[in-house]
């Protein structure tokens, strides 16, 4: 079953290539959505996805990439919106 949730990173996750190994990892795992950098530093995340592929997509999000350090994740359930791609919003 296809699910949706809305993920806000916080930590040191903006300019660390955070956003691009998002869409790596979300496209290893068959993930669609998007995410951006948000102007308070945190980077914001919607991903869906069948629910076994976004838990271990989540827990990629806990980690982040090498240089990032994430402190914390904000998860909220949302509305699919049937996206056909995972793409980096500016």
């Amino acid at each position: 079953m296809i699910e949706a949730i809305h993920i806000l990173v916080h930590g040191r996750v903006q300019g660390v290539w955070f956003r691009a190994g998002t869409k790596e990892r979300a496209d290893e795992l068959g993930i669609l959505g998007w995410v951006k950098n948000r102007p308070e530093g945190t980077v914001e995340i919607h991903a869906e996805g069948e629910k076994s592929q976004l838990e271990i997509f989540i827990s990629w999000c806990r980690k982040g990439t090498p240089a990032a350090n994430v402190t914390s994740l904000d998860l909220s359930p949302i509305s699919l919106q049937n996206f056909k791609s995972f793409e980096i919003r500016s």
